[in-house]
């Protein structure tokens, strides 16, 4: 995986400017230049991992820690923040416009700006259970398993 070009590894590697609210082994978190509300923040791996498939599971799961840290955190700040928003996408398709894993940590309040547009559509029973099957097989992929 190259870095090269990335903003987010020219921050962890302290090259751009940043406002960090925490940094560990294998974790930073910073403010977003360009927030939906004040307090949104990012937590990104330091090693660069443009996806998902990239991160390796242990700094996955420190990601996480490190938001779900941030989102209590940030209920108790000051800041208005009457909700938590984890928000993070994975690919072009999912909108992602900074090819870094990062993880949105974004304060909610009622009327803020912050939407997800979707066609929300009920689905069959059937079709949930051929999905779960779906889902389940990639595991088994992912497991080294036959389906």
């Amino acid at each position: 995986m190259t870095d090269d070009g990335c903003v987010f590894c020219s921050i962890v590697r302290g090259r751009t400017e940043a406002s960090v609210v925490h940094e560990d082994e294998s974790v930073l978190a910073f403010m977003d230049l360009q927030p939906v509300n004040p307090g949104h923040l990012l937590v990104v791996p330091k090693l660069h991992a443009v996806g998902l498939e990239d991160v390796e599971p242990d700094v996955g799961v420190q990601v996480w820690k490190v938001a779900h840290r941030l989102g209590r955190a940030m209920r108790r700040s000051g800041l208005r923040c009457e909700g938590v928003n984890l928000f993070l996408a994975d690919g072009e398709a999912a909108f992602q416009e900074v090819f870094h894993v990062h993880l949105h940590v974004i304060p909610r309040f009622v009327g803020d700006p912050f939407r997800i547009q979707a066609d929300w559509q009920v689905h069959e029973r059937e079709q949930l259970d051929r999905s779960a099957a779906a889902v389940r097989s990639g595991l088994a992929a992912l497991d080294g398993a036959q389906p």
